[in-house]
């Protein structure tokens, strides 16, 4: 249920303001640390952001898709990696226990889920299994009351800090999709272990590594839904991930767009503004164009979703559409900056890196063509 629309509108300004006033003046500090500061992980918990997308009754805000699009498109205005922190609590690392979790599960993991007690992190990405995630090598071996699980998850957001994983582990001789289950393993079972987080090209903050499991027992207690419901838990996540994403890119898109618009009015040319030269004026008219365009698509959908219409067509277009469009105004905002855009001092060159990890992770953007292709021929068009 919504949120009443005085409630909604005060978040998102408390949002708004704690992204101003908190997040942006840390953004070099977070680049240089590859670390969020703890007291800033201690206010997300405060103002509720781990919990946005879980039910009152286990202490989350329980915002409806639409309305937390908008809290995303508002985070999205500060480095990606602040949104990361909470983002597999709200998204990935959460949302299969909201879809497929039993009611003891729930009343376990999730409370403090949405209190940031606990960080939750989603394992399907293995070593050679990326794109083709019907493909996972993992193993879960049934033994009496148990699942005994080997294997290693690659990229795995938040694994430095998260205390429990959705993994995904083949339990059949299936060797597809159907052969899949997921399962719920906490940090502190023994014979799982984390890798070293990897250096990457942008996000600095927002930490991936591998998580190793070596013959782990797993309580068949802890197992989400039926044996081989995993890859279809998986993609349900993924639909939801994937327009909270686009929403996120939204958000970066207008963050970049208003520092365009700011820097050509100001910075002087040829005797004039930047923003009086036709070709500046293009570069900023396509981007705005394109940033609205998104933000439509991606609230739609997020409509239809709450309606509960099947929206995995829509989600995934929406995806594609909204992180190549970052990608673009990323690249015209360097562009606009000229020299300036490409040293570190003005952050546009942060941004341009931290955006191009949304056309390859929760889908890549040709993953999301296939879907897109894939549905519209189910539904003649």
């Amino acid at each position: 249920m919504a949120l009443d629309a005085e409630t909604f509108d005060a978040l998102i300004d408390t949002v708004r303001r704690f992204v101003a006033e908190r997040l942006r003046p840390l953004e070099a500090a977070v680049e240089e640390a590859d670390a969020i500061p703890q007291d800033i992980v201690e206010e997300m918990k405060a103002l509720g952001l781990f919990g946005l997308s879980i039910a009152e009754e286990y202490g989350g805000l329980a915002l409806t898709m639409a309305e937390e699009c908008r809290v995303a498109i508002e985070l999205g205005r500060t480095t990606p990696a602040f949104r990361s922190t909470f983002g597999t609590n709200v998204g990935i690392g959460s949302q299969g226990l909201v879809m497929a979790g039993t009611p003891e599960q729930k009343a376990e993991w999730l409370p403090r889920i949405a209190s940031g007690e606990i960080v939750t992190s989603f394992a399907l990405t293995e070593p050679d299994v990326g794109s083709d995630s019907g493909a996972v090598k993992t193993r879960a071996v049934k033994d009496g009351d148990s699942y005994r699980l080997s294997g290693t998850k690659r990229y795995i957001t938040n694994a430095d800090k998260a205390d429990l994983f959705t993994v995904m582990a083949r339990t059949g001789d299936d060797p597809g999709a159907r052969g899949v289950s997921a399962f719920l393993v906490p940090r502190d079972l023994p014979g799982v272990s984390i890798g070293t987080p990897e250096k990457k090209m942008g996000q600095k903050g927002a930490k991936v590594a591998d998580l190793n499991l070596d013959d782990v027992v797993v309580p068949a207690a802890n197992r989400l839904g039926a044996e081989g419901e995993g890859f279809k838990i998986a993609m349900r996540v993924l639909d939801r991930g994937r327009l909270h994403i686009a929403a996120v890119c939204v958000g970066v898109a207008e963050r970049l767009i208003a520092d365009c618009v700011g820097y050509a009015g100001e910075r002087r040319q040829f005797g004039k503004p930047l923003a009086e030269h036709q070709l500046i004026q293009a570069m900023l008219a396509d981007s705005k164009t394109e940033a609205l365009a998104a933000r439509a698509l991606v609230l739609e959908t997020a409509d239809k979703k709450d309606r509960g219409d099947d929206v995995v067509l829509e989600s995934a277009a929406a995806k594609l559409f909204a992180s190549e469009m970052v990608g673009r105004v990323a690249d015209r905002a360097v562009q606009i900056y000229g020299g300036a855009g490409y040293i570190a001092d003005y952050g546009i060159e942060r941004l341009y890196r931290d955006v191009r990890l949304f056309r390859i992770y929760e889908g890549t953007s040709q993953i999301q063509q296939l879907i897109i292709a894939r549905e519209m021929m189910k539904r003649g068009g």
